[in-house]
């Protein structure tokens, strides 16, 4: 199979993704103290708000009851879950600067190595550049090019949950996108009935004591809103683009954009110190995305 180059407008949504995936990150960043029971407030108010398009999308062809088709929605919705416990278990035991970038830079590795084999999309020169042009960026701008961050107290564990956050992200992505490209899954179906698995999975958090949950989520329920509907658009979005024909080996390190993103969101908007091997490793970044476009 010959790679073939996305669509401008694929690609453009990809690109929007990484914005809104970078905005829900900040709002999340606040309401991190909550632990798994905003997460669980986010997904029942993702399901209420998306229900009416995926019920539309399911009724006029987006999905079909086939078995292939129901353990692939059950399966995305787990991996999503386990994905979101070990990012948070990660940031719990070790320094956001190690599990973070170790995550986000081998998440789009794994994916496009995955792609090549369970996909066959076929790597070109300047993919396979862009692809590592995109890593190392990813790297600088979460590190500040400190390698030493691997060393720190909590450094060996931020890698294992880092590691295996990312094999998380790989999983989820190529399961997505085989849903989308080859079971012919509408996005929006797609990402609901995760969300369904997800909610009823951490249901028993509010079950056993409601009370506690709501305290809990006391003062971020305007933050829960938010990230209940940008996250789950941020993704649909990038479905959409793999519907459209955009190779997995391009859209998944082309998401992660959204680091970039939170960089120069925390530069102008936190007044966070960004230094200049950040500024590089976002350039180096947007190199990584254009030779993908390209590809």
């Amino acid at each position: 199979m010959t790679l073939v180059p996305a669509s401008t407008f694929a690609l453009s949504l990809v690109v929007l993704a990484a914005l809104m995936h970078a905005t829900w990150n900040l709002l999340a960043k606040r309401a991190a103290h909550v632990g798994p029971v905003f997460l669980l407030a986010t997904n029942f108010m993702s399901c209420l708000l998306y229900a009416p398009w995926a019920f539309r999308e399911a009724t006029h062809g987006g999905v079909n009851g086939s078995w292939p088709v129901l353990l692939c929605l059950v399966a995305s919705g787990v991996l999503h879950l386990a994905y979101s416990l070990a990012l948070q278990r990660g940031y719990q035991v070790a320094p956001f600067s190690v599990v973070y970038p170790v995550a986000r830079g081998t998440g789009p590795l794994l994916s496009s190595l995955g792609a090549f084999v369970v996909l066959r999309e076929v790597p070109t020169q300047s993919g396979i550049a862009g692809l590592a042009a995109v890593v190392i960026g990813i790297l600088l701008i979460a590190t500040q090019g400190r390698l030493a961050a691997f060393r720190a107290p909590g450094g060996l564990a931020g890698l294992r949950w880092g590691l295996a956050t990312g094999l998380l992200i790989a999983s989820y992505t190529i399961l997505d996108a085989y849903g989308v490209k080859t079971l012919a899954i509408a996005p929006v179906v797609l990402d609901w009935f995760g969300m369904l698995v997800r909610l009823f999975m951490l249901a028993p958090l509010t079950i056993r004591a409601p009370r506690t949950a709501l305290a809990a989520m006391r003062g971020v329920w305007g933050l829960a809103v938010g990230v209940a509907v940008l996250a789950p658009l941020a993704y649909i979005l990038v479905l959409v683009a793999l519907g459209l024909g955009a190779p997995l080996s391009v859209v998944a390190p082309m998401r992660e954009m959204s680091m970039m993103i939170g960089a120069l969101m925390g530069l102008f908007l936190l007044k966070e110190t960004v230094v200049p091997v950040q500024l590089f490793g976002c350039a180096l970044l947007i190199a990584g995305v254009i030779l993908l476009s390209a590809a």
